[in-house]
């Protein structure tokens, strides 16, 4: 049989026709658009406790606390603390045997009158999975992309009860949880660019894994996550900071991954003379990076990547970005502090090949306009040829004849820089080389990587490494 997708309505009723969730909604800004969905299908008796919408600041911050933003993760955490801790305290001994109870929050900032506000939401669940079972959680972060406030207003209501549906049924896969919540949608409407999974009902769920489902599935086109494991929403995480950004496979990070990294952050922090608190710094990995010849990615292989991430505590960054050009615009439109990319001198060669950009109306014109107008600079990490022993650094570099006074520009007017404090013993090493040595067990390769990567590479036996009997 079919499996068909449920209407909102549907999913709607189902849950009010459940006689085991009760619980509360509580939303701030774009209406209350999830719970109309509940009083509008009937037998919403069986399912509400209380709905709530405390607009106005002094109100909100009577009932939840004072907090900096109203439209943050911070508030809708409180929001879903309070409802929930609520329910418990005037209604568990009265049904809390039959009962598993929920709070559902959320704190939207959808369009305003002239179209000039960021419009975006936090989503939230927290529920019992049976009675008496301890609260988990699901929390949510969307762009809403729609230009009318009132449409906006209507597919955030579609998102929240797809989150309700998927909470109370579809918690045992979070890979078919997570790819429901746009039922009855599409990702020209709304981008989730943040789903949080935790509690007793995801102690098996890898909330990086579900950072790369939303970029595999077209819910967002970037995800965050820290060094630690926890994800990260970029709006926030970003907000009001430099960004330096290095991509690479990282299979596994080497010695030349972080000198590159740490070299080019010296350099960056130098220039802006910012505080280095004021720039965080994030490896990136593409989707194109991740795939392999027959489009899949292998989960194992990119735990291992994110495994040796963390060991050298770095945020890192999931796109489905390959040109610069997007992954620019992307960091743009988080923070309007400086951005950096590097990259090395022969992927800045690749760079200037037009033929990346024929799907352009305005071809590699166009792409380096739109890279560089948001205070972008290029650091450049010498290659070192090892059959001539040539170093090449920014000023000897050959791109195609086409573009050499483009990159005579770009050089004068200081978009493209070269990293000058590198460590030339590290421009032989290779991952993919590394990759090999550790795959077949070859000896010295341990060298090759920071250490704390080469004692996670052993203890949690990465990239196929086997311990010698």
């Amino acid at each position: 049989m079919e499996n068909k997708t449920l209407t909102t309505g549907a999913k709607a009723l189902e849950v009010n026709l459940d006689a085991v969730r009760y619980g509360t909604f509580a939303e701030i800004g774009a209406g209350q658009e999830v719970v109309r969905w509940f009083f509008r299908v009937g037998g919403a008796a069986g399912t509400i406790s209380k709905s709530i919408s405390a607009y106005d600041m002094q109100v909100s911050d009577a009932i939840y606390g004072k907090t900096p933003r109203y439209v943050s993760r911070e508030r809708l955490e409180a929001m879903l603390e309070r409802e929930h801790d609520l329910n418990l305290e005037r209604l568990n001994a009265q049904r809390g045997d039959t009962t598993a109870f929920f709070a559902f929050a959320n704190t939207v900032s959808a369009r305003n009158y002239h179209g000039t506000n960021e419009c975006h939401g936090w989503l939230g669940i927290r529920f019992q999975t049976e009675p008496h079972a301890a609260p988990s959680e699901i929390i949510v972060h969307v762009r809403m992309l729609d230009y009318e406030n009132a449409i906006q207003q209507e597919a955030l209501g579609i998102i929240g009860v797809n989150l309700i549906y998927g909470a109370f049924y579809l918690s045992h896969n979070p890979d078919l949880l997570v790819k429901s919540l746009l039922d009855n949608l599409t990702t020209d409407r709304i981008e989730v660019d943040m789903v949080d999974f935790h509690g007793d009902a995801f102690l098996h769920v890898d909330n990086r894994v579900i950072s790369l489902r939303l970029v595999q599935l077209g819910l967002s086109g970037a995800a965050m996550f820290s060094a630690d494991g926890q994800v990260l929403q970029p709006s926030e995480h970003l907000r009001k900071k430099n960004v330096l950004v290095e991509r690479g496979r990282f299979r596994p990070v080497t010695h030349v991954n972080i000198d590159m990294l740490d070299s080019a952050r010296r350099q960056f922090e130098a220039e802006s003379g910012a505080d280095p608190d004021e720039t965080i710094s994030i490896m990136e990995i593409t989707m194109h990076n991740l795939r392999d010849d027959n489009d899949s990615v292998d989960l194992e292989d990119f735990i291992s990547r994110a495994d040796v991430l963390e060991a050298t505590g770095h945020t890192v960054m999931i796109s489905d970005y390959p040109e610069y050009f997007r992954l620019a615009s992307y960091l743009a439109r988080y923070t309007n502090r400086r951005i950096g990319m590097i990259m090395g001198a022969r992927s800045l060669i690749e760079l200037f090949n037009d033929q990346y950009y024929t799907t352009l109306h305005g071809g590699i014109l166009e792409a380096f306009g739109r890279l560089f107008k948001n205070n972008v600079k290029l650091y450049i990490y010498p290659y070192k040829d090892v059959v001539t022993n040539t170093l090449f650094k920014v000023d000897n570099l050959s791109v195609d004849a086409k573009q050499k006074y483009l990159y005579e520009y770009l050089k004068q007017g200081e978009y493209i820089e070269q990293i000058d404090a590198f460590n030339e013993h590290y421009l032989e090493i290779f991952s993919p080389d590394v990759f090999n040595m550790i795959h077949r067990n070859e000896p010295g390769w341990e060298n090759l990587v920071p250490s704390v990567v080469a004692e996670k590479i052993k203890t949690q036996q990465l990239f196929g490494f086997k311990p010698e009997d």
